[in-house]
């Protein structure tokens, strides 16, 4: 698991997955234009969800739990990676959000 910045996010490919693991009264405030919004508590369960040939990034508020995740998440055989400094950074820089869906 790596940290990886705004820029890295920006770069990254069609298929990398990006995973949103706020609560759902976080999401509200706005996401990542093609982030899949799956809870932190509902990762595990929700894993079948997200392919393993493919790079996973998970973004939080801050990047704690995103990288909590990413951790788990390449426990579990995924190459996964998290934002440092979540959407705050991602806020804080002026970068697109979209309403989550």
């Amino acid at each position: 698991m790596k940290e990886i910045t705004t820029a890295d996010v920006l770069a990254a490919g069609p298929d990398v997955q990006l995973i949103d693991v706020r609560e759902a009264d976080e999401t509200a405030t706005g996401m990542i234009a093609g982030a899949i919004h799956l809870p932190s508590g509902s990762v595990v369960d929700r894993a079948g969800e997200l392919d393993k040939s493919r790079r996973v990034i998970a973004v939080c508020h801050g990047g704690g739990r995103s990288g909590r995740i990413a951790a788990v998440l390449t426990g579990m055989g995924f190459d996964a990676d998290t934002l440092v400094g979540g959407m705050s950074n991602w806020e804080a820089e002026g970068l697109p959000m979209v309403a989550p869906e």
